[in-house]
């Protein structure tokens, strides 16, 4: 019952979020991680208010989860000390939801009230964060895209320097899908 009602909480912010975000952005909102790991988080609540908890809609939350602990890690860590707005980013319009309250609310509620996916999972967030950035660093390329991050922006940086930040960001996902799947045990 506990992890309903977190989860219908996480739900309603994850709403505020999106109707603050989508709008301006309409479908290009997509090409952003932040957009994504939110949508993906709107949905397993959404499943997990309606019908509980199978397996696969634990497997959902636990890659929701990681996907917005990277979200939150990459704007406290990444995006802001490169310059973005803390306000902006992480106190007011959507950055408040979806950089702050819902990874913040998301990950308590997974580690302390949800069932979990085994360890041996830890790999899937990683799988899917690669699979994401591989598409963006080849719309990146054929200039489809700019960014949306700074290190997606292939044409502004060295091929060592985007190498560099790929494995970082694949160590990053695996550290904290690692991390979650532990203070879950």
């Amino acid at each position: 019952m506990t992890a309903r009602i977190l989860c219908l909480i996480i739900l309603l912010l994850e709403i505020r979020g999106l109707s603050l975000s989508i709008p301006g952005r309409g479908l290009k909102a997509l090409i952003f991680y932040t957009q994504l790991s939110n949508l993906i988080t709107a949905v397993s609540v959404l499943l997990l208010v309606v019908i509980g908890q199978p397996y696969w809609v634990t497997l959902l939350r636990y890659i929701s989860t990681c996907m917005l602990v990277m979200t939150f890690l990459v704007t406290i860590c990444v995006l802001v000390p490169m310059g973005g707005d803390p306000k902006m980013l992480l106190w007011s319009g959507n950055g408040l939801y979806h950089h702050v309250l819902c990874p913040v609310i998301s990950t308590a509620s997974y580690i302390l009230v949800e069932e979990h996916v085994p360890g041996s999972l830890i790999w899937l967030p990683a799988v899917i964060t690669l699979a994401y950035g591989l598409v963006m660093l080849y719309l990146n390329w054929h200039k489809k895209v700019d960014g949306p991050y700074p290190f997606f922006r292939i044409h502004n940086q060295s091929m060592t320097a985007t190498v560099i930040w790929m494995i970082v960001l694949m160590a990053v996902i695996i550290g904290i899908g690692t991390v979650v799947c532990c203070l879950a045990r």
